[in-house]
């Protein structure tokens, strides 16, 4: 396991890929230009179709549904991104802590995470909203412990076969502390595991996030939010099914990348699903 495999691309790393870095790359455009001032109201322009007023048209507020997209972009990723990262750091050092000392702690690490992950993120958001307040500091809180127990089961899981590993049994017998042989031996060898369900708990955050902004957890308005612009669009179906379907097909399109890139990413890095792939061609 020891040593680095080289990524070889393959079609869901690809369209991943791509889909993932526009998605990004609409969310830091939407720092410095959007087509309109997202929060500017035009009680004139409500409800206009798409190209009638803008490229996508504009919501019962007047405000152009681009660039309420764009910034809902960013919103989504700036809750996403540090949410999984702080589960991924604190569920890996649980994990690998786990799996270095075994026996007592590693039974207590897992039934914690077993009671963690009984709490889905929205329940876990009503809690954290009750004490903090409902808003992104919420979001991010709710989605980072969901995440706790994904990631320390995963790090303990790829740590216990590598703690199998005779170069493992050598550093213990040279007296290594389990903590450095974690850090220096074990941690290499995980990374590429970690990084794939990083990716794969983005899109699941990026759902979440969507479906806190749609309860009014997530999000505070006037801020666009892909989930808040679904639930204004309920109302207005009827009138203009665009306020749904675009930020709909945004969410869709978002989850969609970063599944595939981390299913192109895990397929490029085990070298047995390349093995499977190359006897199969």
């Amino acid at each position: 396991m020891r040593g680095s495999s080289r990524i070889r691309p393959n079609a869901a790393l690809v369209v991943g890929g791509v889909l993932t870095a526009i998605l990004i790359a609409t969310a830091l455009l939407s720092l410095v230009w959007t087509p309109e001032v997202p929060t500017r109201v035009h009680i004139a322009l409500r409800l206009k179709g798409p190209l009638e007023a803008g490229l996508l048209g504009t919501d019962h507020f007047g405000r152009d549904v681009v660039s309420l997209l764009m910034v809902g972009a960013w919103n989504s990723l700036a809750i996403a991104w540090p949410a999984v990262l702080l589960g991924a750091a604190i569920g890996t050092a649980i994990g690998t802590a786990a799996a270095a000392w075994k026996g007592i702690a590693d039974e207590i690490a897992m039934r914690v995470s077993d009671v963690v992950f009984a709490f889905p993120a929205v329940l876990s958001a009503v809690m954290i909203g009750a004490l903090v307040g409902s808003g992104p500091l919420a979001a991010v809180l709710a989605i980072a412990v969901f995440n706790v127990p994904v990631f320390a089961r995963v790090a303990r899981g790829v740590a216990l076969q590598v703690w199998t590993l005779d170069y493992i049994a050598a550093a213990r017998a040279l007296g290594k502390h389990p903590l450095r042989i974690t850090w220096e031996d074990v941690m290499p060898n995980i990374a590429g595991a970690l990084i794939v369900q990083v990716t794969i708990q983005l899109a699941l955050a990026i759902l979440t996030e969507a479906g806190l902004s749609y309860l009014g957890l997530g999000v505070r308005p006037p801020n666009p939010s892909w989930g808040r612009m679904l639930s204004d669009a309920q109302t207005y179906l009827s009138q203009a099914p665009h306020l749904a379907i675009a930020p709909g097909i945004a969410i869709a399109l978002s989850v969609l990348g970063l599944n595939l890139l981390g299913d192109g990413l895990r397929d490029a890095l085990d070298p047995t699903l390349r093995g499977r792939s190359a006897a199969a061609a």
